[in-house]
C-alpha cells in the first residue's frame, strides 16, 4: 500500500496495516506507524499528505490530532493512517483493540519469506 511505502520512506517504525473491512463500516484499512519525536512525526505525516496529493491527487478528508499530542490521524476514507510516538501507541494499543483484524503483509516481507 502507498501509505506504508511513504511512511517507510521517512523511516517510520513498526508499520502495521490492519484490514478492518469485516469489522468496521467506517474504513477498510488502518495503517499504524510510529515516529520517535515531534519532527519525525511531522516528516512522516507530511510525506504521506504531500505524496498522495502529488501522485494520486488525494487529500485527507479529515486530519485529527496534533504533533504536540504525539498522535495524528489522516482519514483518506478507505484508509485511516495513525502516526504516533511509540509511548502513545503502546498506551492506546490499537493493534490489540482491533485484534480480530487480519494484518496485511508487505510484498517485500512475503518475498523474503519465500
Amino acid at each position: 500500500m502507498a501509505c506504508r511505502k511513504l511512511a517507510d520512506n521517512k523511516k517510520a517504525e513498526d508499520i502495521v496495516i490492519l484490514d478492518v473491512r469485516e469489522l468496521s463500516s467506517v474504513t477498510d484499512y488502518f495503517v499504524i506507524a510510529s515516529g520517535t519525536s515531534e519532527p519525525h512525526l511531522r516528516a512522516i505525516v507530511e510525506e504521506i499528505r504531500e505524496k498522495l496529493l502529488e501522485e494520486y491527487h488525494v487529500r485527507p478528508r479529515a486530519v485529527d490530532g496534533r504533533l504536540q499530542t504525539a498522535w495524528v490521524v489522516l482519514d483518506f476514507f478507505d484508509v485511516i493512517v495513525h502516526v504516533m510516538r511509540r509511548d502513545v501507541r503502546e498506551r492506546y494499543d490499537l493493534e490489540t483493540l482491533w485484534g480480530d483484524a487480519p494484518r496485511v503483509k508487505s510484498r517485500r516481507r512475503v518475498a523474503a519469506q519465500a
